[in-house]
């Protein structure tokens, strides 16, 4: 029996600002122990995989950082990891419809697939695979299957799953899939047993899922065949064809197939799962004090109670509060009720709404090259510290309305500037004028760093035009460098 896994790499988080930001959502926050839920998705996905081999559902910009990420696991064999890009975001069923397309034309009708979404917390290895061998003896017999998570409280944020009729140990048929409950109905489901919390993970095989959904949603089927064959599937990663996925329904996996599908089951599933949809959820990962105040970072709290911090590299005080959420980073600060934790997502929609940057990017912002930081951002100038990892090359591009002026800081870069090439070492610069065809390269096997000065009238990234660029983003001027 092949199981593949396939990992749902993408969405923004917005209930977890100012962390988790579009350009670096929750799958990449680092939790306290310095893991990503990224990283240990793909070691769960790599524990369980028959073939060693996983399939990742992501975008274009997460793609060089779910690759860096796995890139750090041991038994991680690259060259067998399969990525999937996707050109904009399609809600979770074009998405799965494409991974099992993929999946039943590499290992045939019979292969089982585990899709599990990347930013969920599971500690529990152990109790996790038994519940993915159960749930697979159930796909094999062609069942659609789910994992429901064992309640532990009357909780309003998750959906939940109604089990019917038994069909073996731990395993149930689907009676119903139900929407958020308010406290009173989550108090009924929890008291009744009947009511699992749905995980958004499932297991079947690829076939039985496209014949499903040829049969329930024809128009995700049929949408998902035509993105598919005139996708160019030996190329890697995959890029899925931009014009066919953008004609796709926008529609979740419950929505257009487990609440029609005929054959359906449910596994008991005892493992330990959050799936951090707060900073409340967030908070039961830190220790508590005495006073019920869970802290990570430089904080201390005095006469406060049943607070949660997060902060940076600056010392967070808290004198004389309760139930406080404060989160500190480099560039926002966010300080809330605990009763009001799931409003956080309204603060990026109003950031949103002002066109500011904080609702997309960090102070620091990872791209494939490298990443780089605002140091400094006015009216008349904007600075920035460049890091450029070993091999790679930014785009051959140029700017209307701003020059820039680059000094190395450390290593050695190859840089053009118009017509000219050369390299430039440690406290050396180079003054690139606007309208100058310019690009910077690390052609060593080391990072190098580089503080760049932009002068001009406007700083925006979409003030870029490029003319090649290795990561494929000449379509995209509105990428930063």
């Amino acid at each position: 029996m092949k199981i593949i896994p396939v990992i749902l790499s993408g969405g923004a988080g917005t209930r977890l600002w100012p962390v988790s930001r579009k350009a670096y959502p929750k799958p990449f926050m680092k939790l306290a122990d310095g893991k990503t839920l990224a990283e240990l998705t793909f070691d769960r996905a790599l524990d369980i995989s028959t073939t060693g081999e996983v399939i990742t559902v992501t975008s274009r910009d997460y793609y060089f950082i779910c690759r860096d990420i796995y890139k750090t696991n041991p038994k991680a064999v690259m060259d067998k990891q399969i990525f999937m890009l996707e050109p904009m975001g399609r809600n979770t069923a074009p998405a799965i419809a494409l991974a099992a397309l993929q999946l039943r034309a590499q290992y045939g009708d019979e292969a089982l697939m585990v899709v599990m979404p990347s930013d969920h917390l599971i500690r529990d290895f152990d109790s996790f695979k038994k519940a993915v061998h159960t749930a697979a003896e159930m796909a094999a017999q062609d069942y659609l299957t789910t994992f429901g998570i064992h309640p532990t409280q009357p909780e309003t944020g998750y959906g939940y799953i109604k089990a019917g009729a038994e069909l073996g140990t731990g395993v149930r048929s689907i009676e119903e899939f139900v929407e958020k409950p308010d406290l009173e109905t989550a108090k009924a489901y929890l008291k009744s047993g009947e009511y699992s919390w749905n995980s958004g993970m499932f297991c079947f095989k690829a076939s039985t899922l496209l014949e499903t959904m040829h049969s329930v949603c024809p128009d995700v089927m049929s949408a998902a065949q035509a993105c598919y064959d005139a996708t160019l599937t030996h190329h890697v990663p995959i890029e899925m064809d931009q014009n066919r996925f953008a004609e796709m329904p926008d529609i979740s996996i419950d929505y257009a197939v487990m609440e029609r599908a005929p054959k359906r089951a449910v596994v008991d599933s005892r493992f330990d799962w959050n799936d951090i949809g707060s900073w409340n959820s967030m908070a039961t990962l830190a220790e508590s004090d005495v006073n019920g105040n869970r802290v990570e970072g430089k904080a201390i709290a005095i006469e406060s109670n049943n607070c949660y911090i997060r902060s940076g590299d600056r010392l967070v005080a808290m004198v004389g509060v309760d139930d406080l959420m404060v989160v500190d980073t480099k560039d926002a600060v966010l300080v809330a009720h605990k009763e009001r934790s799931q409003g956080v997502k309204d603060v990026v929609q109003f950031l949103k709404s002002k066109d500011h940057e904080a609702a997309i990017y960090h102070q620091t912002v990872h791209r494939p090259w490298g990443s780089y930081s605002i140091l400094e951002d006015a009216d008349d100038c904007k600075v920035k510290r460049l890091v450029v990892k070993p091999g790679q090359v930014l785009s051959l591009q140029l700017h209307h309305r701003r020059s820039e002026h680059w000094t190395v800081v450390d290593g050695t870069a190859k840089v053009r500037v118009g017509d000219d090439e050369f390299l430039l070492n440690a406290n050396e610069s180079v003054h690139i004028p606007v309208e100058t065809l310019h690009r910077l390269e690390n052609p060593t096997d080391t990072d190098i760093a580089l503080i760049e000065v932009q002068c001009g009238d406007y700083f925006g990234e979409d003030d870029i035009e490029r003319f090649e660029d290795i990561y494929g983003r000449t379509d995209d001027s509105k990428q930063a460098s």
